[in-house]
């Protein structure tokens, strides 16, 4: 959704408790989402300045077919789960299959 600039710093935000999910506080990061969830920041914390800068980053640069975000509102729609031909390419998903079979 681009509310964090990296990856830990977006489970950091869920893990204090800063997001939301359909509605009701989400605070763990390993979360299962479906299509038509919606995902935004609470409003106690929309105040946060480095979640409207990592927003302004990621839209500039362009977000990802498979979620719709509304600046304004700060929050977003996962429309549905990404296919294979559209994850970054420099994944080795050989790798990931070896690290978790261990």
């Amino acid at each position: 959704m681009g509310f964090g600039s990296t990856r830990a710093e977006a489970r950091q935000l869920v893990s204090h408790g800063a997001i939301e999910l359909n509605g009701h506080k989400a605070d763990i990061p390993s979360m299962l989402i479906k299509s038509g969830d919606i995902i935004s920041v609470r409003e106690k914390s929309k105040g946060q300045a480095r979640i409207k800068e990592s927003l302004d980053l990621a839209t500039g640069n362009g977000l990802p077919q498979w979620v719709e975000v509304d600046v304004a509102k700060l929050s977003g729609t996962f429309k549905q789960a990404p296919d294979r031909a559209d994850v970054a390419r420099d994944i080795n998903e050989s790798m990931v299959v070896e690290l978790y079979s261990r």
